[in-house]
Parts: C-alpha cells; structure tokens; sequence
C-alpha cells in the first residue's frame, strides 16, 4: 500500500482531479467526513505524499485508507502482503463507486425538496416545466487513469469489419512474451504482443451470409456462414495518467506459480501514437484517398489495425519503437526534455508520456518486499514543474536515486503522465480534449 501511494502522489493530473471531485462536497451543508469517503481519505495521504499539505506528526499513517476500504466492503488484512496491482484496481473501482452513488439531478417527485421555505415559486415552476439542471462535472468527469480499448472483428473470406467494440479500462496489465536470444525485452514488445492479432474460427459472418443468399435460386434458405475473424486490438482513448502493469506471474509444467525476474527495458518518455485507434478512411473523395494514402504510410497502422514493422523498416525508421525501451545510453542522463531533435521521423507525437514513478517487488510468488522510485516533490516556488531528482523509497526508508538506476529496475508497476507540447495546447484550447 504504501508503494502505490507514493506512485499515486508523483502523478499530478490524479491529485489535481481528485482536487475538483472533492470540490462538490464543501459546496453540501452536511460535509461528510474524511472517514466515510475514499476521495477525501485518498486526497489527503497524496497531499501530504507531496508535499502540498503539512502532517502535525512526523509519520504519515495511512491505516485510514484500510478504514475507509472497509465501508466500501473491501476487507484487507494488514498481516497479509497485498498486491499492489489488486490495490490500484480497488482503489480506481471505489472511486468509481462514489462517484456514481451522487445524486445527479433532484427527482421531480422529491416532495421534501420542493416544499423547502428557501425554494421559490419561480424555481419550481423551472424545475417542473423546464429542462432538467445539467449534472455536475465534477461528478460526471472519469478519473485520469481511465481509457478505452477498441476490439476489431474482421472476416478473412469477404473482408467484411464487424462495429469496433469499446471497453474500458484504467490500467494496461501486458504480458511478457518470451525472449528472442540475442535480443532485450522491451515494452514496445510487451506492448505490440498485447495489440498482436489473433484468428478467431467459426464465427458467423453476416456479410458471407447475405452474399450466399444473393446468389441462390427461389429465395431458398441459407444455413449461417462460419468463417475465421481477425480480432485487433487497439487504444480507442489512451488517459491522461497511464498505468502500466508488467505481469510476472508464470505457470511450471507442474502447476506451480513462478516469477519472471527479466528485465524489460524502458524509457524516461514513451510515445504511444503506433498503438492508437484510428477511425479508417473511406474512399469517398480525392481528398479523402490522399489522407488515407498517409494513413496507411504511417508506420504501424493501417486502416485502424496495428501493423507490426518489418525489419526493414525499424532501420528505415520507424524511431518510436527504437524509443519506447531500447535506446542508447546516451540517452540515459536525460535533463527532463525529449530528445526530439535526435528523431525528425517523431518530432511531434501527439501521444508523448513522462515516466513519474515505477514499483518495483523483491522476493517470489509468495512473500517479498514492494519499493517505489518516484519523482522528487516539486518546490513550493515552482508546483507545476517536474523535478529531475529520483527518489528511492522503502516504506520510511528514502534515499536519493539516479534515473540509470530507474530504468534498471525490474519494474512491476510502471506510472506514465501525458505531456502536450506547445501546438497540441493550443489545439486543445480551441477544441475539448477527447
């Protein structure tokens, strides 16, 4: 638990929402207290994790989280070790939970509402008559961990797409796919084995169905076409804090639980632009050709499917994936900024993240010890800048950490905030972010 609060605190955009969550409840007469609500409870431990708000003891206790868990009917055992996983979900759930348990609107049924001295007659007659009053956004905004996947169907007899399916999802768990000899693990291989294709048989095409009743005589009936599907996975809506999840679980030939102790390389910055969902491009007008012939020029994505490089054109280049955990060590020491100049081919990703923390287990399956490296708090000068300082942290152990040392790590939980340059601020100021 305290390995993930000190991720949780080094990612801005999560304590800057919760920030605008908890705004609601000083607005209600009746406050409810920090005991009763996961949002305060959590605001609170990050504040302090951060610097933003001062303790009056010299140890922060977070045995309340526990507390406030159990309203919301979760039981953790504090002499048994928790996955730090498990508690990321928990936590991304419950505020789910809170945040769907606000009232909305007020009912127009709410007699006790309507009849208070305070309401006018004026205010009634809107409420009844009148469209509803609009939900708050404070109650209606997603947490900043929150994304969707697209999951795309398509027939390989008739090449006929299925409707792109949306889930949702608040943290990437990849496995590890097993190592090429020679070669280092990186997590654009995590990441490309969990956007890889996978053939789906006998499944019933509904295209391959009508083109085979079209063709019969006298309207005679046509059994169901099965054919085989290719199932892509892609980031419908990537969020703006990024959690990534390595899974170091692995099965023996006898059943037993085993850990993955290899390495898998990672960098400062990561460019998730290949592994975004784009809406494909129909043939419609000249204009439209032109930008599809781009589309389907960009390395790794074609027609809004994931296409993995060839060899050929890694060299060519396809730099995003020289850079999402197999650099030079030249790039190690970095002073806080992307490198972009090192790399024309990606000079203006649009999906640029910052690597704000990492957690990291020691020992096996079944005990060990979590430690977290993390950004060092910014100045109460300068809040809103990222310091370049690492930090080493083992319960109420800290010391001063190097980033070689960061990317060394055996990472287990990997925390990753968006950047936006100048030009996509400005966009964003002209249009709302997706």
């Amino acid at each position: 638990m305290n390995s993930l609060l000190q991720g949780l605190s080094s990612c801005p955009s999560f304590i800057r929402w919760l920030e605008e969550f908890t705004a609601q409840y000083k607005a209600e007469q009746n406050q409810p207290s920090e005991q009763q609500c996961l949002s305060l409870t959590l605001l609170h431990l990050l504040r302090a994790l951060s610097c933003q708000e001062v303790t009056e003891d010299d140890v922060l206790d977070a045995s309340c989280l526990l507390e406030v868990l159990r309203i919301y009917r979760w039981q953790i055992s504090t002499f048994e070790e928790q996955d730090a996983h498990e508690l990321f979900h928990v936590l991304t759930s419950s505020l789910e939970d809170e945040r769907d348990r606000q009232p909305r609107v007020t009912h127009l049924f709410d007699v006790h509402s309507l009849e208070q001295p305070e309401i006018t007659q004026k205010q009634i007659s809107c409420r009844t008559r009148g469209s509803l009053p609009p939900m708050s956004n404070h109650w209606k905004s997603q947490h900043p961990f929150h994304g969707r996947l697209t999951s795309n169907m398509v027939c390989k007899h008739c090449e006929h797409q299925s409707p792109v399916r949306y889930d949702t999802f608040d943290s990437l768990s990849l496995s590890i796919p097993a190592a090429m000899w020679g070669h280092p693990m990186t997590l654009d291989h995590c990441l490309h084995h969990f956007i890889s294709s996978e053939s789906v048989k006998d499944v019933v095409c509904d295209n391959c169905t009508k083109i085979q009743a079209e063709g019969t005589l006298n309207g005679q009936s046509v059994e169901n076409q099965k054919t085989t599907f290719v199932k892509q996975l892609k980031l419908g809506k990537l969020p703006q804090c990024l959690c990534i999840h390595l899974q170091r679980l692995s099965w023996s030939n006898q059943g037993t639980p085993l850990k993955r102790h290899e390495h898998v390389q990672f960098n400062e910055f990561l460019i998730m632009d290949i592994y975004k969902y784009h809406i494909p491009v129909h043939k419609s007008t000249q204009s439209d050709l032109n930008q599809k012939s781009s589309e389907e020029t960009k390395p790794g994505t074609k027609d809004g499917l994931a296409v993995k490089p060839s060899d050929a054109e890694q060299t060519c280049g396809t730099k995003s994936l020289l850079m999402n955990g197999a650099c030079s060590s030249s790039f190690l020491m970095s002073s806080g900024t992307f490198p972009l100049t090192a790399f024309p081919e990606c000079s203006s990703p649009v999906y640029l993240y910052r690597l704000m923390a990492v957690v990291v287990h020691h020992g096996d399956m079944h005990s060990g010890h979590f430690v977290t490296y993390r950004r060092s708090p910014p100045s109460s000068k300068n809040p809103l800048s990222v310091s370049n300082q690492w930090l080493w942290i083992s319960d109420d152990t800290v010391r001063k950490a190097s980033l070689q040392e960061v990317l060394s790590s055996s990472a287990y939980l990997l925390f990753y905030e968006r950047v936006h340059s100048r030009v996509q601020h400005q966009s964003l100021e002209l249009r709302p972010e997706e």
